[in-house]
């Protein structure tokens, strides 16, 4: 009799795990994919870092979580990766497209076997993500220069220092140049690309320095590219530039401006912390728990000023 209580027993537990019903303690991980560019310039590396720490947060919280984090150096790497994923069993995947024609495809791909697709930064050539997360990048543009009239007092001469043409940059740039218009003593000197690259900054800067005697201020437009412009000017030992505004809220400029530096006065944000929220929208999503019903979220531009940049400080993180 004991030995077949025993035969049964294990007869059962056997049925249960067949049935997905488990025995004693055993459970099936919620899986979320999260696909990322690699730490190529300063903001990817302060994506990077978020994702690390969102990964580490969801997962000590809920053990059932299992979060796997993948970098690509290009859109075929991410796009190989992605497909990768989708033989893993995840219930919801996080993608920030390196760029959004190659990968709209296999998101297409996602979304066609019943995969949650959370959708960050830029937008995918058809909008076929359950969720969308973006930073304000018109309210980005214009803040940054509501900023530089406000300092100019609406006269000056300036530069802008753009990103990769792409709608990121389109947007934003648009939005600072309508602001501009309601400032007619503000001459935008000229307006060139720095590919939100530090060593393009610092060319750039060091053209525009050669060209124009006279320069008021810059808006680099981001912070890796204010790194190199600041450098470029610092060199040149000219002292006509009064100041200069980036964006992004790197940890390098934050301090800048939190030792109230003259040349770098205010920062606008740009949060690769968005990441993060990106994968906490995921995680209940893919646990039934969905923390909006909402298509889009967007994450507001704010102007970091002497007074509020310890609030945006973050020492230990890489941007």
């Amino acid at each position: 009799m004991k030995k077949f209580l025993t035969v049964l027993f294990f007869a059962l537990c056997a049925a249960a795990l067949l049935f997905g019903a488990g025995c004693g303690k055993t459970s099936e991980k919620i899986r979320i994919g999260v696909s990322i560019p690699s730490a190529d310039h300063g903001w990817t590396g302060g994506v990077v870092w978020w994702a690390e720490q969102a990964k580490k947060d969801l997962e000590s919280k809920d053990p059932k979580l299992e979060i796997i984090l993948s970098t690509a150096r290009d859109s075929a790497e991410q796009v190989n990766k992605i497909e990768n994923l989708l033989v893993q069993g995840v219930k919801a995947v996080v993608v920030l497209p390196q760029e959004p024609a190659p990968l709209t495809g296999v998101c297409e791909q996602l979304k066609k076997k019943g995969i949650y697709l959370v959708v960050v930064d830029r937008g995918l050539q058809k909008d076929v993500q359950d969720l969308l997360v973006v930073g304000d990048n018109r309210e980005f543009g214009r803040r940054c220069a509501e900023e530089m009239a406000k300092r100019l007092n609406g006269k000056g001469e300036i530069l802008i220092m753009e990103g990769i043409p792409c709608e990121v940059n389109t947007l934003r740039v648009e939005a600072f140049r309508e602001v501009m218009k309601n400032h007619p003593q503000i001459t935008i000197l000229e307006s060139q690309s720095a590919s939100w690259s530090t060593e393009k900054g610092l060319k750039l800067m060091e053209n525009f320095l050669q060209k124009y005697k006279k320069i008021d201020a810059v808006w680099a437009g981001d912070d890796d590219v204010l790194i190199g412009a600041l450098k470029a000017y610092e060199e040149s030992k000219r002292k006509d530039i009064k100041f200069f505004i980036g964006g992004g809220g790197s940890k390098t400029i934050v301090k800048k401006v939190l030792n109230n530096d003259p040349l770098v006065p205010v920062n606008v944000t740009y949060p690769p912390r968005m990441i993060a929220y990106g994968i906490e929208y995921a995680a209940a999503a893919a646990k039934g728990t969905p923390k909006t019903r909402e298509k889009r979220v967007t994450i507001s531009a704010d102007v970091i000023t002497p007074k509020n940049a310890k609030f945006f400080y973050y020492p230990n993180s890489i941007y």
